[in-house]
């Protein structure tokens, strides 16, 4: 079975005031992006070409680059410099991005001139080309030159005949390696591949002749061998497909390779001191298209099966960059089939032992948070091709080029680069959510952000509007691996109401915008279904409570797999399937769906369940896994569906398709009424719970194991018995629970019974009218203010107007509070008890004055023991029978102190967030 790699979300930092429970833990030093990535993914302004960059090389802090183009201009919004010409080349200041004043033109009397490769030799001194050209700066050559890099001038003397073009580079100290098309050099045999004298030209007595183009060369690192990549079935008569190892000196065959898909060939090759990369590139069907790493003896050590063409592979201190387009890496565990990923970061070499091999090949070292984005582009659309890491003023760069006419999603063509240093890029705004299912404990949860740089991040809870993070929490996560976080608050009271924002920052500090506001009402009993469904083990649970687009939460325990909204399906539908605490989400029945945000595998024992209401004949999925996200799944099962009838079916597929549904003769549920569905599998077989009773069994014990994703909603049905006529389900669901054992038949039960209980309910209730009246302005009227007072002397005195409900049919008060938010001014907060107590008096907002104030009572239901300054949310525990006695009333409440230091609240006339003065009120069963 394939493993996926988990990501960990752990409590870091607790700060003074959350309460016990929360252990302390050092942060690691900061650094200016996550290690081991080496570069910003920010993309500096640099010179871009008119075409298509092909090949880089660098020394002394200039960068070499060529391919097909005619010119270079300055980047985009770059406020200065003019277009110059620049004939299939141009060096580049490393730091600046500028070309620079060695100027060479590669041309041909006979077609298009084009640079493919370029190499440095290892004395800094000389700069080899090759490609397609007849000449450099008028000196004749043969698609190869030698560059004097001090002079910028061709060297004459340096002139090997190539007749065809040359793809590819590499030097020694007295050797040059070329591969290409060529069938001779020199007027000699040598078939794709030839070596020739670094200094004059002349050719050597290397000879490894291959059938097809050979597009890739490279030294071993003890220059006793040289490895050849292309597109040849056969070098020197041995059979070998793409890769070969040859003896440098003779060209003799030292090691072939025969398990590369004959629809695939090898681009580049690179070394570093471990061992040796090849980028592949395949076209048609069962294609290899990502990268090998081998070992110093040239055995593969692992192989990277993401299919998008790769043209470049680049090791730089433990991690291999690359350019391809790779669109689906499902094989290795990651991204399924979707959008393209231009410019990739991995380890070289796995942490520890190599996993165990799945279908014949050990998967790649993990990816890393670096992730640039380009286009596809000009010419074959293949987005980046080459890269190269230069070095000035103690700053090293990625530069990187090819077909791309975009860059981090602005216009930048063919050129582009990044920094050691300087990391600007924050992430993204987290999407937070908040729930509480029992008295003292709110879950707070959020799905991970994105960072182009940094896959570690660290996250600040901040509670009631305080400008101080209660929690800090660091997470893990990537572009498509963003699993939810969550932290949890035990210091909250029953009855009371909590909002929480969350932000995210990196290791070079930059931080996220505030998420949205997060609220939550505390029960004053324990909510007995959600209750129940976690303590069952779900280690998914998406309640469907979300206010905001695009993510579902998870309320299981552990809180990690929150789900991701396709196609905008409506929220918070009511009523919900549970009495009296949840909202449903509604889907269209044609392409809204939720599926979950990470790449999992499931266990031969598990259970799905459900509740769902629908009136549709079209059917639909209800709940099943997936090998895909937005796209169809091709592998797909684990699920519950229903016909167009209204029947239901749980299946799931171990060779073929096994089911169980409800009877011809059953009930129809498209009936639009809640109902609730249950599939379990386990050693035992499979059973089939509809509304807590059991409808059915089987033996298959057994699925297919493979990695994919949880789809809510929809996802595809080809192939399954009594197919519904949409894969889609148009309705409503809520309450989805996904356990990793196999419920029981009582499980179940409780769990439909618990759904139907009676449950405490909450209403907030805002202010109708609220104003102050000042001592010192005795006459003035306050009504329209944004903000009130209360202070004892001189005396400022709030008051507040509610419509209080009647308790509903059957329940009473549990649980009374008022809430209210402190301003953002100076010294908004108070170091005196403020009290809460009730108006005898008549008044109104326009027109009381200090000296027409309302007469209070006593006693008073309620005090607040002084509040901290900066701007926060604070509740008010009231006395519940005091409150039952004014349920169903217009009533009166004032805010009144006897201390010197003022209390200033926003009023229900501001627009601040969470602003307005408000009663909360949890009602309950008898």
């Amino acid at each position: 079975m394939r493993r996926s790699r988990g990501l960990t979300a752990a409590l870091v930092l607790s700060l003074a005031g959350v309460g016990t429970g929360i252990g302390l833990v050092l942060m690691p030093e900061a650094s200016a992006i996550t290690q081991p990535v080496a570069f910003t993914a920010d993309d500096l302004p640099t010179w871009q070409p008119n075409g298509i960059v092909f090949a880089m090389a660098q020394a002394n802090g200039t960068v070499f680059a060529g391919g097909t183009f005619s010119a270079v201009r300055p980047p985009d919004n770059a406020g200065s410099g003019t277009e110059q010409e620049a004939v299939n080349f141009v060096a580049l200041d490393a730091a600046t991005g500028t070309p620079t004043s060695c100027k060479l033109a590669f041309t041909t009397g006979d077609g298009s001139a084009t640079v493919r490769s370029l190499v440095v030799s290892k004395d800094k001194k000389t700069l080899y080309a090759a490609g397609y050209f007849g000449a450099v700066n008028g000196t004749p050559v043969s698609s190869v030159a030698a560059i004097d890099i001090e002079s910028c001038t061709p060297k004459a003397s340096f002139h090997p005949s190539f007749p065809a073009t040359v793809r590819a580079l590499a030097v020694t100290d007295d050797t040059l390696y070329a591969a290409g098309d060529f069938g001779t050099v020199e007027g000699q045999t040598r078939e794709r591949f030839a070596a020739v004298d670094a200094a004059s030209g002349a050719i050597k007595p290397f000879v490894a002749n291959a059938d097809e183009p050979g597009r890739a060369v490279a030294l071993s690192n003890d220059g006793k061998n040289v490895l050849l990549g292309g597109d040849f079935f056969s070098v020197n008569g041995s059979n070998t497909h793409a890769l070969a190892v040859v003896n440098a000196t003779t060209g003799a065959v030292a090691k072939t390779y025969n398990n590369i898909p004959s629809n695939s060939v090898v681009k580049h090759i690179s070394a570093d001191a471990t061992g040796y990369y090849t980028g592949n590139e395949g076209s048609g069907g069962g294609v290899f298209d990502g990268r090998i790493g081998l070992g110093t003896n040239f055995n593969e050590k692992w192989r990277d099966r993401c299919l998008g063409a790769t043209q470049f592979v680049l090791p730089y201190d433990g991690v291999l960059y690359s350019s391809s387009h790779a669109h689906d890496c499902s094989l290795e565990g990651q991204f399924p089939d979707g959008k393209r990923n231009f410019l990739l970061a991995q380890l070289t070499d796995h942490e520890g032992a190599a996993p165990a091999p799945v279908d014949g090949f050990v998967r790649s070292p993990r990816k890393l948070g670096w992730h640039p984005t380009a286009n596809d582009g000009l010419g074959e659309g293949i987005g980046p091709r080459v890269m190269a890491i230069a070095e000035k003023n103690d700053t090293k760069y990625m530069w990187v080029g090819g077909e791309f006419t975009l860059i981090n999603g602005q216009p930048q063509q063919a050129l582009t680069r990044f920094s050691s240093k300087g990391d600007v890029g924050a992430p993204t705004t987290p999407v937070a959510g908040a729930g509480s299912v029992k008295p003292g404990e709110a879950q707070v949860r959020w799905r991970t952000s994105y960072d182009q740089d940094d896959s570690k991040l660290t996250y600040r809870i901040y509670r009631n509007g305080s400008g101080t993070a209660i929690a800090t929490v660091a997470a893990e996560s990537l572009e498509w691996e963003r699993r939810q976080a969550s932290w949890t608050d035990t210091t909250v009271k029953a009855g009371q109401s909590y909002t929480y924002r969350v932000t995210a920052t990196d290791a070079a500090g930059n931080t996220s915008a505030l998420s949205a506001t997060a609220s939550v009402t505390i029960p004053s009993s324990v909510q007995s279904y959600p209750d129940k469904v976690r303590s069952d083990g779900a280690n998914l649970y998406w309640r469907y409570d979300d206010a905001v687009s695009p993510y579902v939460a998870d309320s299981s325990v552990s809180g990690n797999t929150s789900g991701v909204q396709v196609n905008a399906p409506a929220l918070r539908q009511t009523p919900g399937a549970v009495t009296g605490t949840s909202t449903s989400m509604g889907f269209n029945g044609t392409s809204q769906q939720v599926y979950s945000d990470h790449r999992q595998s499931v266990g031969s024992s598990y259970t799905v369940e459900t509740w769902f209401k629908t009136n549709s004949s079209r059917g639909g999925k209800l709940i099943g896994f997936g090998n895909n996200t937005t796209s169809n799944s091709g592998t797909y099962d684990k699920q519950l569906y229903i016909t167009n009838t209204g029947r239901l079916i749980f299946g799931v597929y171990n060779g073929s398709n096994r089911t169980i549904s409800t009877g011809l003769f059953d009930s129809s549920y498209n009936d639009n009424k809640w109902h609730h569905v249950v599939g379990t599998q386990g050693p035992g077989g499979m059973t089939l719970y509809v509304d807590g009773q059991n409808k059915g069994t089987n033996n298959a014990s057994t699925s297919t194991a493979y990695e994919g994703f949880w789809h809510v909603g929809g996802d595809n049905l080809a192939g399954w018995p009594t197919r519904p006529t949409s894969n889609f389900f148009a309705g409503q669901i809520d309450e989805t629970a996904v356990y990793p054992t196999a419920l029981t038949q009582a499980q179940v039960k409780s769990h439909y019974d618990l759904a139907k209980a009676p449950t405490d309910t909450v209403s907030k209730v805002v202010t109708t009218e609220d104003t102050y009246v000042n001592q010192g302005a005795p006459n003035a009227a306050n009504g329209a203010a944004t903000s009130l007072a209360v202070r004892g002397t001189s005396a400022y005195q709030t008051y507040l107007r509610f419509t209080l409900p009647a308790a509903p049919a059957g329940q009473v008060l549990k649980t009374a509070s008022l809430q209210v938010k402190t301003t953002t001014q100076a010294g908004a907060g108070t170091t005196d008890t403020v009290s809460v107590v009730p108006v005898t008096g008549s008044w109104t907002a326009a027109a009381t004055t200090f000296n027409t104030k309302p007469a209070l009572g006593t006693p008073a239901l309620g005090t607040l023991a002084g509040a901290a300054d900066g701007s926060a949310v604070h509740g008010i525990d009231l006395d519940t029978a005091a409150v039952t006695a004014l349920l169903g009333s217009n009533t009166s409440l004032a805010l009144t102190s006897t201390g010197t230091d003022p209390l200033w609240l926003w009023s229900s006339e501001s627009t601040a967030a969470d602003a307005a003065p408000q009663l909360i009120l949890t009602f309950g069963p008898k």
